[in-house]
């Protein structure tokens, strides 16, 4: 790779001085220092983008990675160079780590564009730094492939088989209804994320790995190949040697990411019953490579791709049991016949030619379905479009209760997540089953897009066994999560969209046959309802305030506008 002035390697992205002879003198001496003589200097420069934190507890396994990375970098002929960038912890962030992706983003191509490299190996995994990466790899276009820290192992509580994080909150919900005590929820707070790794279900981490395997900027096999495995650190070292032949060769990330290898990622994540949060982020990584991706091109092609995986939430399984069945080439081979087989890869060859030597799911196993006969079906992430949606909304049909994908139902408004926990448990509000619990203002604008979609069941209606009811919001939710919870509405609330017009009482009709999420109330009401909205403050400095200034809404990708091509 070159820079736009065609020098290469240790000579491309020069510091300005005003003198490229000084510039290239200054960068050998300062180089000197580190110990890198002329021998070093003269091979392919490969970047390794870090994303290692404390606070990320889920790249604690990172560095080991990293070192992998490196070996197969030194082993091809490359000199390797690891430099950090910002990480996003899931857990250990506020108020969202989605508030920050596309900070990430920012940084990351500017480092990769600024910095001397022919390639660059983004080493990712929580939620966010994944597609912040491959967000940053489609605006540089540097040649990239993605490797990730791999899932934790699972864990077990009183001989249950448990971990992160659908089980978490499936224990939390348990506790919340009276049914495990404080004593019982430490125990399996402590058993449910054994080792280091990301989340082990098909939660948002899960479910970006395997779509980036599918949109082919990762080497075959490496989206479940769990932290710490000896897979794993093969698969590091393996990347780190395809690296130094992409910074001989002309493959950008642009030509990779094409129409035919977004909806190879569709296919997967309809077929894995993936995280919601995988449509904001391919759309946004469409966006940064050119295309436009909308959410009638999700609903089309996951109305077409049954469930073919058995893995939390929308099934039993942990991503540990995907690896040992062959992983995500074992799944492709499965859908092979719904797949665009031209679509190129970072490995080289072609998706058809890479599944014309892969083996079929193993017929021991049982994580992987078939066509013929699936494990769910078709539909699993449902768009929706009404009156409270104009612009579209998503559900996760998979994850939700059938008897209430027909429902309609007056509304309980929360205007904040704050405000929800604060009042939702209150006898007072007189919730019952049939209501649909609203939240707006945790949208991209009003709150930077929170994982606060999945409302809690009210405790008192949770203690009398009510496990799910209808939830709408502006804001996202967990990959991990379960239940029938409309996402993403938009426009949202906090710019004026309808979810700002509605009020306690107010019927809600939920039709996910027909795509509808509607408002039942008349537009003259609305009209006047608008007409008393206050514009809301924006933050008062910093990020947030840039990015309230700039976000796009859900359906565009929640990037910023500026960054958009």
């Amino acid at each position: 790779m070159s820079d736009e002035s065609g020098r290469r390697g240790i000579d491309s992205n020069l510091t300005s001085y005003g003198d490229e002879g000084f510039s290239r003198y200054m960068r050998r001496a300062f180089l000197a220092s580190a110990g890198f003589d002329a021998t070093d200097l003269d091979r392919p420069i490969v970047g390794i983008a870090d994303t290692s934190s404390e606070y990320t507890t889920c790249h604690r396994g990172m560095p080991e990675l990293v070192e992998s990375i490196r070996r197969g970098i030194l082993e091809a002929g490359g000199l390797p160079f690891v430099f950090p960038t910002g990480s996003l912890p899931e857990i250990l962030m506020s108020p969202t780590t989605m508030l920050y992706r596309n900070l990430l983003a920012m940084q990351t191509e500017e480092l990769i564009r600024s910095q001397p490299m022919d390639a660059v190996v983004l080493a990712g995994g929580c939620d966010k730094t994944v597609p912040a990466q491959l967000m940053a790899a489609a605006s540089a276009n540097v040649p990239a492939i993605s490797v990730v820290v791999g899932p934790m192992r699972t864990g077990s509580w009183r001989g249950e088989r448990l971990g992160a994080c659908t089980d978490c909150r499936r224990f939390w919900a348990r506790h919340r209804a009276g049914e495990i005590d404080a004593a019982e929820i430490t125990e399996v707070e402590q058993s449910l994320c054994p080792t280091s790794g990301t989340c082990m279900v098909m939660g948002t981490a899960s479910t970006l790995a395997c779509v980036t395997e599918a949109l082919g900027l990762m080497l075959p096999g490496g989206a479940t190949a769990p932290c710490g495995s000896g897979d794993r650190l093969r698969h590091g070292v393996a990347a780190g040697r395809r690296a130094v032949d992409l910074a001989r060769s002309p493959v950008r990330p642009r030509e990779i990411l094409c129409r035919e290898a977004f909806h190879n990622a569709i296919v997967v994540l309809s077929a894995v019953g993936g995280s919601t949060n995988a449509i904001v982020h391919l759309t946004a990584i469409a966006r940064r490579a050119g295309l436009a991706l909308g959410l009638d091109d999700f609903h089309e092609i996951s109305a077409r791709v049954p469930r073919l995986t058995d893995l939390k939430p929308a099934g039993n399984g942990y991503l540990e049991d995907l690896h040992r069945a062959g992983g995500v080439p074992a799944l492709l081979k499965a859908l092979e016949p719904l797949l665009e087989r031209g679509a190129p890869s970072v490995s080289g060859p072609t998706l058809g030619e890479i599944l014309a030597v892969t083996a079929p799911p193993r017929d021991w196993q049982t994580v992987i379905g078939s066509l013929e006969n699936p494990l769910g079906p078709s539909g699993a992430l449902a768009t929706l479009r009404g009156s409270l949606a104009p612009d579209g909304a998503v559900i996760k049909a998979a994850a939700a209760s059938k008897s209430l994908l027909l429902h309609r139902g007056p509304a309980a408004v929360f205007d904040s997540p704050e405000d929800a926990a604060a009042r939702i448990d209150d006898p007072a509000l007189r919730i019952t089953p049939r209501h649909v619990l609203v939240l707006r203002n945790a949208g991209p604008v009003g709150a930077g897009m929170p994982e606060a979609g999945s409302l809690p069941i009210p405790r008192y209606l949770a203690e009398a066994g009510v496990k799910d009811m209808v939830r709408v919001s502006d804001a996202r939710m967990s990959g991990t999560a379960y239940g029938t919870v409309v996402l993403h509405c938009a426009p949202e609330a906090a710019i004026g969209g309808p979810l700002a017009l509605v009020r306690d009482g107010d019927e809600i009709s939920l039709d996910v046959d027909a795509r509808r999420i509607d408002l039942c109330v008349e537009a003259t009401e609305l009209e006047r309802r608008r007409a008393g909205l206050a514009p809301r403050p924006l933050p008062e400095r910093g990020w947030p305030r840039l990015y309230a200034q700039h976000v796009l809404q859900a359906h565009e990708g929640a990037d910023l506008d500026f960054l958009v091509p």
